[in-house]
């Protein structure tokens, strides 16, 4: 007999996500994490309206998270000077907002227990096999235990050990991009809109500067990863920028930072990667597929989507057929994600080059109307490709408030 329909490893957003949408479909869920929460999380801290939406879909009001900062607009800077100003649209609605993983990931964490989900944090899972007889997987645990499951969501993460130890793991894989932050305080007042700096030598990757409550921010950049580059060069990179002038203004005179800078990896290839493993009793979600979006690096929204659909994949197939989730989780991502993948691809292609750049610029700031379909694109309003893929239309869907209330 096993002991949980539906193990998810991992208690990132795409775990949560996966642990509540299949508890509240009546599967018997178990959770393991390495970690204890609540922990930090190397990000960007930054909520597009397609995470916002997808967390409103969970359940989970982020408005009352200790951190939460709703940002009304946006500023873009390129290379040659000019600054786009991108006003959100609907003032009284949140479209875009910040809020530390810490407490995000926590908050899910604790809406995935109050659905019915048995998280056990501090738990890693050491060994993946399948049970005898075909009737489902088996983890083992770092104490010697195990949770043997019908399914297994591994969440588990850019290196993701589950990936490793199915012998599915990229030789070499370093992911696509690559990422520093580090956390300022006594930011300026500049500092409290969202600010987002192409640099000629980061094409087409971005500096940013995202405001948090209290005079904070959340500070850095993200590249495309070069092979062979060294690692040190991350930290040289990010000196020369706090001393740009433009750059240096916005954080203003006081700005002092509040720990040590962090690197993370990035991967954003999910058109590209296997999504199922074990005959399609494990499917990979959030980082673990890849899924970060390839032009911004966002990742939060996708991990949430793919906890979200891989969990729905195991529900609808039911515990005797592994191959139909496999299938039925490949199709909708190839659909849905992996286009929205492609279109990113293609637009960041267009930033790479200097007269791509400057030319999305000339567009997307000529009018009012412009600068806010743009914004709406950029924080993930409407899927990446939702004009080329009309079977994901719905009446309204154009038009759509934005999920959360701006407050006071």
């Amino acid at each position: 007999m096993l002991d949980v329909d539906l193990a998810v490893v991992g208690a990132g957003p795409a775990g949560a996500a996966a642990a509540i949408t299949a508890a509240r479909a009546g599967l018997s869920v178990g959770v393991l994490d390495r970690a204890v929460f609540p922990r930090d999380k190397c990000c960007g801290d930054g909520l597009t309206t397609g995470a916002l939406r997808r967390l409103e879909s969970l359940g989970l009001d982020p408005t009352v998270l200790p951190s939460w900062q709703p940002v009304r607009r946006a500023r873009v800077r390129v290379p040659d000077g000019r600054v786009a100003c991108l006003e959100l649209p609907d003032p009284d609605r949140v479209r875009a907002a910040t809020v530390p993983r810490r407490e995000l990931d926590s908050a899910l964490v604790g809406l995935a227990r109050a659905a019915g989900a048995e998280v056990d944090e501090g738990r890693a899972v050491t060994a993946v096999t399948a049970c005898g007889g075909g009737c489902g997987v088996e983890l083992a645990l770092d104490d010697g235990s195990s949770l043997r499951a019908w399914y297994v969501v591994a969440a588990d993460g850019m290196w993701s050990p589950l990936r490793k130890a199915l012998g599915l793991a990229e030789r070499g894989y370093l992911g696509e991009w690559h990422a520093l932050r580090q956390y300022y305080r006594g930011v300026g007042p500049a500092a409290r809109d969202f600010w987002v700096w192409f640099e000629d030598d980061l094409r087409p990757g971005y500096a940013w500067s995202f405001p948090l409550p209290d005079g904070r921010a959340n500070l850095g950049f993200g590249l495309r990863r070069t092979p062979g580059e060294p690692t040190g060069s991350m930290k040289r990179r990010w000196e020369d920028l706090l001393s740009r002038p433009h750059i240096a203004e916005v954080l203003g005179p006081d700005a002092t930072p509040e720990e040590p800078v962090r690197a993370w990896p990035i991967p954003a290839r999910i058109g590209a990667t296997r999504l199922a493993g074990l005959g399609g009793r494990v499917l990979f979600a959030g980082d673990a597929a890849r899924a970060a979006d390839c032009m911004t690096g966002e990742g939060i929204a996708q991990a949430l989507e793919t906890g979200e659909l891989a969990a729905r994949a195991a529900v609808a197939a039911g515990a005797e057929d592994p191959g139909r989730a496999a299938a039925d989780y490949r199709s909708v991502v190839r659909r849905g994600m992996a286009l929205d993948d492609h279109v990113s691809g293609v637009f960041s292609r267009v930033l790479a080059s200097e007269r791509g750049s400057r030319a999305w610029f000339g567009i997307a700031n000529a009018t009012l109307t412009s600068r806010r379909v743009f914004a709406r694109w950029m924080f993930e309003d409407y899927p990446r490709a939702g004009l080329v893929t009309p079977w994901r239309w719905r009446r309204g869907w154009l038009s759509t408030p934005a999920p959360f209330p701006a407050g006071d």
